[in-house]
């Protein structure tokens, strides 16, 4: 696991090769200037620096493995320390046997033997701790995929929840229509029905977290003010002024329709003759902005709340967005006004 704490994976895999080098040579050197014979010098450098890169490997397994808390941290010292010294006897032991006849190397090797343990225990200590730090890091890494991933998940199920609420919302306000239909005015009622069937059919299986363009969405809201003009005759009017730079514009799928649909339902609510609701889209630095108008009396509107509408367009928007000042409502002058601003990331 030390060797995952480099962003290339290949630079990582040459650390056990380049310590074990960088070791070679210096114990090679340091030998070597001391007058001992070449030869002698670097099978002692080469059984020294296997032994060091041995110990690495099998520190980073340990730690990389088991992370040490509480009452066990001792082990962090403790392991290192148990590893240089068995290294250091094994050294011993290989180059005793290996140079038998050469008393003046085994009087150096004694001598050198604390100096050589300090060193390699010192080394080893810090392997140990880098191991420890990498797994901790690695594991809290894993940690935070682990929640973000759970994250996205309850995002998508609950967009997937704000969706089916949506849908029957919309469904039910037409079938009562239809329902009203159907004896006094039957050729608007099947009118009625095969459009509610195409919009369906277009819409119920998009997917709420895959973008659209603007000219996508503007044409379901057509079909949608079809349906409702089935419903409210020449009552309804409804305005719409697009900038045609924006129609390629990405939106996610079925946004503004509850809020034409808000805008319509509080807009004729009380009203008995026509009513005029505005649409407008254009762009404002990275930002779509859509803003929706419909007329508004507080002593007519007597109904409670914004509607489910609104709501449920907010929560999709910090959901997908992160943000709660992507939606504006104001009222004014007798009108009510919402403001959408969906960034563009283009």
């Amino acid at each position: 696991m030390l060797f995952n704490a480099f962003s290339n994976p290949n630079l990582g895999k040459l650390i056990l090769p380049g310590a074990g080098i960088i070791w070679l040579s210096g114990t090679f050197f340091l030998l070597d200037s001391s007058g001992i014979e070449s030869e002698i010098a670097l099978t002692d450098g080469f059984f020294f620096s296997l032994l060091f890169v041995g110990g690495i490997w099998i520190l980073d397994r340990v730690f990389g493995l088991f992370s040490p808390k509480g009452k066990n941290l001792w082990l962090v010292f403790l392991v290192p320390v148990a590893l240089s010294s068995l290294s250091i006897w094994t050294h011993q032991f290989l180059l005793k046997w290996w140079f038998e006849e050469e008393t003046v190397y085994w009087e150096l090797l004694e001598n050198s033997r604390n100096l050589r343990w300090m060193v390699l225990g010192l080394a080893d200590q810090l392997i140990a701790f880098l191991a420890l730090a990498v797994s901790k890091i690695e594991q809290q890494e894993e940690l935070n995929k682990r929640e973000a991933k759970m994250l996205q998940l309850s995002k998508d199920a609950e967009l997937a929840q704000l969706r089916q609420q949506l849908q029957p919302h919309f469904l039910f306000n037409s079938l009562n229509s239809i329902n009203a239909l159907v004896v006094a005015q039957p050729e608007k009622a099947r009118e009625m029905v095969i459009l509610l069937s195409d919009f369906l059919r277009g819409t119920i299986r998009k997917d709420t977290t895959t973008k659209i363009s603007l000219q996508e969405e503007l044409d379901y809201l057509r079909m949608y003010l079809e349906i409702e003009k089935v419903r409210f005759g020449h009552r309804l009017q409804v305005s719409m002024t697009i900038n045609e730079k924006v129609l390629g514009a990405k939106i996610p799928p079925l946004l503004i329709q509850p809020l034409l649909e808000n805008a319509i339902k509080y807009g004729l609510y009380g009203v008995t003759g026509e009513v005029g609701i505005d649409l407008s889209a254009h762009e404002q630095e990275k930002y779509l902005i859509v803003r929706i108008s419909n007329p508004y009396d507080s002593e007519v509107t007597t109904e409670a709340g914004t509607g489910f509408g609104l709501s449920s367009v907010e929560r999709r928007l910090y959901l997908l967005f992160g943000r709660n000042d992507l939606l504006k409502k104001e009222h004014s002058d007798g009108r009510f006004s919402v403001e959408l601003k969906i960034p563009q990331f283009q």
